[in-house]
């Protein structure tokens, strides 16, 4: 079975009541001024603000996981698993 298409977002009802949505921080509003800069943008749209949004807020998760630790270049994904 086919699912309906999901609404573009600009076009969904906010989740959240006026009283508790949150703005971008400062460092959020930049990234996504560079994001929208990097695809010749002079502002960024809904999506970059979305993006700047959702990398926060993964980043939170991730912290909140216990023994999560984000694997970087010199750290493996599979923890010493020889893949055997």
């Amino acid at each position: 079975m086919k699912r309906p298409p999901t609404p573009k977002p600009w076009l969904r009802s906010n989740p959240k009541p006026r009283p508790a949505r949150s703005g971008l921080t400062p460092a959020q509003v930049e990234e996504a001024r560079a994001r929208a800069e990097a695809a010749g943008r002079r502002y960024p749209n809904l999506v970059d603000n979305m993006w700047a949004a959702g990398k926060a807020r993964q980043g939170r998760e991730a912290a909140k996981r216990p023994g999560a630790t984000p694997a970087g270049p010199d750290q493996p994904d599979d923890e010493g698993q020889d893949g055997d």
